[in-house]
């Protein structure tokens, strides 16, 4: 278990991961109250209906707040608002024009549990989201929950969850308790990541695990602004240094907000090896070379530019769609739809043909 520190600081990232005020609701443009069914939009490239599939997109297990009752994680297993599955959210998939929702869990406070409590709460929510993708069969699939704290079980727990359950990969964090995840004690799971072949998603929890406490306190929410897409491109970096996707061949990695700032800092990221004697780097190819095959990431850039430059960088077979919801964020199709520098082909490939075959989704 953590020491009280640690401890301290998982439960309030989780809280903050976990709970959608009214106002966010309101600002994500969920509807909480509807009478109507909405309208369901449909996406057309060129001439052709696409499937619009999200790959980046969240919610909680309320049936997770029994099994921690009573239990110093009481307090983060709960969460409500957006992230509680119901119609309100197949609602605003269709105002939205997204098809499919590859649901996953953030926040990670389970990393916190001792053994056989982190078994009970992965339990509950992978088994839950394999009932609630089982009733929506065609609008949503599920990206399993894992106990990294103790990697050996996270194995288990997502072959379990793959092949047992029917989820279509797994969630993570960035760290564990401020440890790299290119530490040799992690290589079980990344063992059997690539062994079924299946999508992890990275999801960063504020760079907490790279700077020094309360370094992005204050205005701005530079703790998720800059935090978790410094995190996602430490994370990156540090699998790529250290040689991990090198030592499990067939892993398949999202890194999501963009993949934080490494694609837009490449360059430096590439030579590194070649100009710095102390990089004592483990990687058998270039870093930007990752992103040809093993590194995926969303389009969460906001801006035409953005999207440009993220295609020219990594190319368009390795970015997919994400908007990040019940979250706040200006995520719409429109962004792929109206870019002026990709064909159709393109475009549709991004909205959900990349991630169709990341995921196992069929046409």
């Amino acid at each position: 278990m953590p020491n009280r520190r640690e401890f301290v600081r998982t439960v309030a990232g989780a809280a903050a991961g976990l709970v959608v005020t009214d106002r966010a609701w309101a600002g994500a443009g969920l509807p909480r109250n509807q009478t109507t069914p909405a309208t369901r939009r449909e996406v057309f490239v060129g001439n052709r209906r696409v499937k619009v599939v999200d790959v980046h997109c969240h919610c909680v297990v309320p049936e997770v707040a029994e099994v921690v009752k009573g239990t110093p994680l009481e307090g983060a297993g709960r969460g409500g608002g957006g992230n509680v599955l119901g119609p309100q959210r197949l609602e605003f998939m269709d105002r939205q024009g997204v098809d499919v929702e590859a649901l996953s869990i953030n926040g990670y406070w389970w990393y916190a549990a001792d053994r056989d409590l982190a078994r009970r709460i992965v339990q509950v929510q992978n088994e839950t989201l394999a009932r609630w993708v089982a009733a929506h069969p065609d609008r949503f699939v599920a990206l399993a929950s894992v106990a990294l704290q103790y990697p050996d079980l996270a194995a288990e727990q997502l072959e379990h969850a793959v092949t047992q359950l029917g989820l279509r990969g797994v969630s993570i964090g960035g760290h564990v308790k401020t440890q790299d995840l290119s530490l040799a004690m992690f290589d079980p799971f990344w063992a059997k990541a690539a062994e079924l072949g299946v999508l992890v998603l990275m999801h960063p929890q504020g760079a907490d695990n790279v700077l020094r406490d309360g370094a992005l306190k204050g205005r701005g929410d530079l703790g998720n602004i800059i935090g978790n897409p410094l995190e996602t491109a430490v994370f990156l970096s540090r699998l790529i240094f250290d040689g991990t996707l090198d030592k499990f061949p067939g892993l398949k990695i999202l890194g999501p907000h963009a993949g934080g700032y490494l694609p837009s800092y490449l360059g430096r990221t590439d030579v590194a090896c070649e100009v710095r004697s102390n990089a004592n780097c483990a990687n058998k190819r270039r870093p930007r070379d990752y992103f040809k095959r093993e590194i995926f990431i969303d389009t969460m850039v906001f801006s035409e530019e953005g999207l440009r430059h993220l295609v020219a960088e990594v190319g368009v077979s390795q970015i997919v769609y994400g908007t990040d919801v019940p979250f706040n964020w200006p995520a719409t199709v429109d962004l792929v739809l109206n870019a002026p520098f990709l064909s159709d082909a393109d475009k549709a490939a991004i909205l959900g043909g990349n991630a169709a075959k990341l995921l196992r989704i069929t046409a």
